[in-house]
């Protein structure tokens, strides 16, 4: 009886053993990952325009400055300046506005000799670029040409950039 016992255990524990494990079902599918991209451009940056400390203005005064635009690859855009704030202003004569209402010109330029003025007319003023998804920089020449010089203080003038696209 032990022998039919053990032999009955032993056959049990291998029953166990050998008995395969429980299958998993697998199922597999795909899942559609996607982004739109539109045609878009930013300012990213535009530095200040600061012609610096000066006393009488009997020769030009020239600076430079930097805007910087992103564009989606591809894209086509153009780059305008506005006239600017003072009163009388245009895009050939900007005026900065300094104490009780004096000014002085200035001009934008596009180029260093500062032979083409930057205005906000597309086809006629304004840099024009294709984008490739990075900042694209652009420098801004700005020029202050001798001329009667007005009484001491800051003069300011606030200049609005616009990127048609």
């Amino acid at each position: 009886m032990q022998r039919v016992l053990c032999g009955t255990l032993l056959l049990g524990a291998a029953m166990i053993i050998a008995e395969p494990p429980a299958m998993a079902a697998v199922v597999n599918g795909n899942m559609t990952v996607s982004i739109t991209i539109q045609a878009q451009c930013l300012i990213q940056t535009s530095g200040n325009l600061n012609f610096g400390t000066n006393g009488v203005i009997s020769a030009n005064i020239d600076q430079t400055s930097t805007i910087g635009v992103q564009c989606t690859t591809g894209q086509t855009y153009n780059v305008g300046l506005s006239a600017g704030a003072g009163t009388g202003a245009t895009v050939n004569v900007r005026l900065m506005t300094g104490p009780g209402a004096a000014t002085i010109s200035y001009g934008l330029y596009q180029d260093s000799a500062r032979s083409q003025v930057w205005g906000p007319t597309i086809g006629t003023d304004t840099e024009t670029g294709t984008g490739n998804g990075n900042v694209q920089n652009l420098t801004v020449y700005g020029r202050v040409p001798p001329q009667t010089t007005p009484a001491p203080g800051t003069y300011t003038d606030t200049v609005a950039i616009t990127v048609t696209y």
